[in-house]
């Protein structure tokens, strides 16, 4: 099985070289200078994540994609996620077949319940229904991808009846669930016979291993279609393992300790950070060889087909982004494709 690579970003506002934070707009223009570089180096995949709040610039991925697609060749666009419970699979829908169309099907969608809920109260939706919202707009979603007239009701949007939805793609649209780590997550991804992807952002990548075996169990109970399965993890790369961990800790830093304040994690330090680069964690980063190591290791732990680095965290710059772009397509991927042969 041939192995896809990736890249993910948040869209995290960043410093430029006197230490100033940039401004969300030169962080958007930045993102597609990246994904310019992703697609001439060989990624097969650039996602861009929702988020609604200051610390990260894209709030509408789609936009950011349409702007890449305009300026790229192959590679396949898709977000990091789109955060389905708090939008109209419709609209959402409607937007990525727009994006099909202007990309010559390299389109692909990303979904999830979010992990953020800013966008919950925005669009004027309650927390309390996190769960439901989800369940049904996925529900529809999946029709929709479908591309025939939809006759469909819920409890969370008005019903459907023989709708009709366009523009329609000519390939179809590549979806996958972007899941956290619960079982009913898992089961849920397989009973729609979408694509399941892993979002492993801590500990070793084999804590996952029940979870791709629940999935496989799934698919099987359901009879629905099998997917590779993705996995989604933090990191960043640099030349030598010490230019990578000094260059990657602020950004580390700075945005475990931002969230933390809100959720009520402890301090990050660096030694926590010098766990999670390790064979025990999960941030991906170091040298080209360290990296591209622990990647194979995680594909073959785990018989993924997917492995996308988010390789954007907290402030860290563009320039040092850009030359880990550069590493991950030039060295990386080839090297990790030479392991796992």
């Amino acid at each position: 099985m041939r192995i896809e690579f990736g890249l993910d970003t948040f869209g995290d506002i960043t410093r430029d070289a006197e230490g100033n934070l940039l401004t969300a707009a030169q962080t958007i223009r930045n993102v597609v200078e990246q994904a310019v570089l992703a697609d001439s180096v060989g990624v097969d995949f650039f996602g861009v994540g929702e988020h609604h709040r200051e610390e990260f610039a894209v709030s509408a991925p789609e936009m950011v994609l349409a702007a890449i697609a305009s300026r790229t060749e192959r590679i396949r666009l898709g977000t990091a996620v789109t955060v389905l419970s708090s939008d109209d699979p419709v609209r959402v829908y409607e937007r990525f077949a727009t994006l099909d169309a202007l990309s010559g099907g390299r389109a692909e969608v990303v979904l999830g319940r979010g992990s953020f809920t800013e966008s919950f109260p925005l669009f004027g939706y309650e927390l309390r229904d996190y769960e439901a919202l989800f369940e049904e707009k996925l529900e529809l979603f999946v029709e929709l991808t479908k591309e025939n007239p939809v006759t469909w009701s819920g409890t969370m949007r008005p019903a459907l009846v023989d709708a009709d939805v366009f523009p329609k793609t000519e390939k179809g649209l590549r979806t996958w669930v972007g899941v956290g780590g619960s079982p009913e997550s898992v089961v849920r991804v397989a009973r729609h016979g979408v694509g399941l992807m892993l979002a492993i952002i801590g500990g070793p990548a084999a804590r996952f291993a029940p979870f791709v075996e629940l999935y496989h169990r799934s698919i099987a109970a359901f009879g629905t279609p099998e997917h590779p399965i993705a996995v989604h993890s933090p990191g960043h790369i640099a030349d030598t393992d010490e230019d990578a961990w000094d260059g990657a800790y602020s950004g580390f830093e700075a945005m475990n300790n931002t969230i933390g304040k809100e959720r009520g994690w402890p301090e990050y330090s660096r030694a926590r950070f010098q766990n999670d680069v390790g064979p025990a964690g999960a941030i991906y980063s170091g040298s080209p060889e360290r990296v591209a190591q622990k990647i194979a290791d995680t594909v073959r732990t785990l018989g993924v087909g997917r492995f996308d680095l988010k390789y954007a965290t907290g402030t860290l710059g563009h320039e040092q982004m850009m030359r880990s772009i550069e590493l991950y397509g030039t060295e990386v991927i080839p090297r990790v494709r030479e392991l796992l042969k």
